[in-house]
């Protein structure tokens, strides 16, 4: 049987923790709904519509009433695919998204175990709940359907669904990054959730690094479970085999490039530089999260303007960090940590003459005003702490369509592997050799810029949102996955640590 009758065979059901839509009740009661328009949206709209497909998922909105239903009816129609909400009461997001998943699976496998409450009431809500999504997949599936889950939210779906007798192929996608041995060790559920986790039929992770630590895990803590070296397969011992596999996921390059190529986004940008006449434009653009390593940055941005004061009125940087999860306090008390270390900044170095050496912005940002930003920009800062990958790294990427780009990345990213033949590549946590990055780039001849950024978009390019769709589609359905080439790994070099050396005796 070939890959494409396959394919062609069984529907797709798409299960994850928010549907692809997004809505919004307003004072006055009524509801507003638009179409979600992430990559992942964009990438399986059209493998749903071309094989049929379910998509199941929380529709954003806890008072569920008939304007949600039809809501949910409406955008169904114009995607051309099913979409099927999991109700869910505010009591339940509390325990189940807002507790287990963002107060100790996140931090967890972030390497940030400090961050972690292990609440059993969160635990027991988060069973209860992966057991609602189940009962809601169980009523869409059929024996034929492709069943693929998404993300840290529902690690415990494949189990629930077996238990209710599924016998559909399962696969799961993790978008975070998996944790090494020692820190998973720190969960006090850690046989069930890995248990669970191998009732699926096809494991993917970002990195090789995530499925390493996965395999060290079973290894470990399953002695009557065998991974097999050569093929990545796990051997169960009721007999099933359970794959794993690396799949770093893309953007859809194609649609960045065309946009920021328009004129409205042109015309943004050369007004932003504009404002900034003569300056080196730097860039963060950051969710509000402890993962994204902002306070650290900044602090290397200060350093690096004290220990090069040449950079001094020629460089500023704009910082855009996008509110997050302002209910929960360590994220309330990281906005002010980042508004006082702004402030410390720019009162320490603001010139008379109108030079600012920061410009913060804490705002949503929508798609054109992004992608202006990026353009607009001639180095991006993408230094998180840990990421499952960083899909801001690649979009900056696909908009510098001029090659004259420079991306300073965290090795801790998971798209350092993939990006790290043209990005700078430093240690969040070494705040000097992060300001020695900072002044290489803007100092880096326009030669070495543009060879840097050539291979970095056309990795970009070549590796995006659409072919890491088919390649897991292919994968979970191939008999032999030695024909799948292993994405590149990274490790670390001394390279970084020396060229600061460098730097530092040239003087």
């Amino acid at each position: 049987m070939t890959t494409t009758s396959a394919k062609q065979q069984r529907r797709l059901i798409v299960v994850s923790n928010r549907l692809p839509l997004v809505l919004h009740r307003n004072p006055d009661g009524s509801l507003d709904s638009r179409p979600g328009s992430g990559g992942l949206v964009t990438a399986l709209l059209p493998v749903l519509r071309d094989r049929g497909g379910v998509w199941v998922g929380w529709p954003g909105i806890t008072d569920h009433g008939p304007d949600v239903d039809a809501a949910v009816a409406a955008t169904a129609d114009k995607a051309g695919y099913r979409l099927a909400p999991v109700t869910l009461s505010a009591e339940e997001q509390a325990g189940f998204y807002y507790g287990f998943s963002n107060e100790v699976l996140w931090p967890l496998f972030h390497d940030l175990q400090s961050q972690c409450h292990f609440d059993p009431a969160y635990w027991r809500c988060y069973t209860a709940v992966n057991h609602k999504y189940a009962r809601a997949v169980m009523a869409q599936a059929q024996p034929d359907d492709f069943i693929w889950v998404h993300d840290y939210q529902l690690l415990l779906l494949a189990a629930d669904l077996r238990r209710e007798g599924c016998t559909a192929p399962l696969a799961f996608f993790l978008h975070i990054p998996f944790p090494p041995l020692d820190i998973y060790l720190k969960l006090p559920w850690r046989f069930t959730l890995l248990r669970a986790l191998l009732e699926f039929d096809l494991i993917g992770f970002q990195t090789l690094r995530d499925q390493r630590n996965f395999v060290q895990c079973i290894r470990t803590l399953l002695p009557d479970v065998r991974v097999a070296q050569r093929n990545n397969q796990v051997h169960l011992p009721d007999g099933r085999r359970v794959r794993l596999g690396s799949f770093p996921i893309g953007i859809d390059a194609e649609a960045f490039q065309r946009q920021s190529r328009t004129p409205g986004v042109v015309a943004a940008a050369d007004a932003l530089r504009a404002e900034l006449p003569g300056r080196e434009l730097l860039l963060g653009v950051d969710r509000l999260d402890y993962t994204k390593g902002i306070p650290l940055r900044l602090e290397a941005f200060r350093n690096a303007l004290r220990q090069y004061p040449e950079l001094q009125e020629h460089v500023t940087l704009i910082q855009v960090v996008v509110p997050s999860r302002d209910d929960i306090p360590e994220y309330r008390d990281l906005r002010f940590e980042i508004e006082h270390l702004v402030g410390e900044i720019n009162g320490e170095f603001t010139r008379p003459g109108g030079w600012v050496p920061i410009h913060y912005v804490y705002r949503s940002v929508d798609r054109l005003d992004l992608i202006a930003y990026y353009r607009a920009a001639r180095i991006a800062l993408v230094t998180p702490l840990k990421d499952g990958m960083n899909l801001v790294a690649k979009e900056f990427c696909a908009c510098s369509v001029d090659d004259d780009g420079v991306l300073i990345l965290s090795e801790f990213a998971g798209s350092a592997a993939q990006l790290q033949h043209g990005a700078l590549l430093i240690n969040p946590y070494d705040i000097e050799g992060m300001s020695s990055a900072i002044y290489q780039a803007c100092f880096m001849p326009l030669e070495e810029r543009r060879d840097r950024m050539r291979r970095l978009r056309r990795s970009v390019s070549r590796h995006n949102v659409f072919r890491w769709v088919n390649s897991f589609l292919e994968t979970a359905i191939a008999s032999d996955l030695d024909a799948f080439p292993l994405p590149e790994d990274y490790v670390p070099s001394t390279e970084a640590e020396q060229a600061y050396w460098d730097t530092e005796f040239a003087g």
